[in-house]
């Protein structure tokens, strides 16, 4: 029951990159939520051994990757816009179910990292 650290924030200006990292990646469902100032949390992407899905607002953007060597979970994220300004949590579950929604309720079998600060400048 290790929870998870996320790093990788930081200020772009809009439509540069950035890689957040996640890690240990030691949990079966492994992903990215995201919060804006007065805004609730949201789902960004989530990865298991067989299925990845993506929120609307990043699919062609955004990739989640899993290294397996290094047992590290990453968001690339390019092309970045304004709307993309958020505190963004890596998240793990052992729930085989996890990664099929997004819609998780913060059950003790769900675990969070601190957050680390992703800032878009236009």
């Amino acid at each position: 029951q290790v929870q998870p650290v996320e790093s990788g924030g930081g200020s772009v200006e809009v439509g540069g990159s950035l890689r957040l990292s996640c890690a240990p990646a030691v949990y079966y469902c492994m992903g990215w939520f995201r919060q804006a100032p007065g805004k609730e949390r949201e789902g960004v992407a989530l990865r298991s051994a067989d299925s990845t899905i993506y929120a609307e607002s990043v699919k062609g953007r955004f990739t989640i990757s899993r290294d397996n060597a290094k047992n590290t979970l990453y968001l690339q994220m390019n092309s970045l816009k304004s709307e993309d300004t958020a505190m963004y949590y890596c998240a793990a579950s052992a729930r085989l179910s996890a990664c099929s929604s997004f819609g998780w309720t913060g059950a003790g079998s769900d675990f969070w990292g601190q957050g680390t600060q992703v800032t878009v400048s236009s």
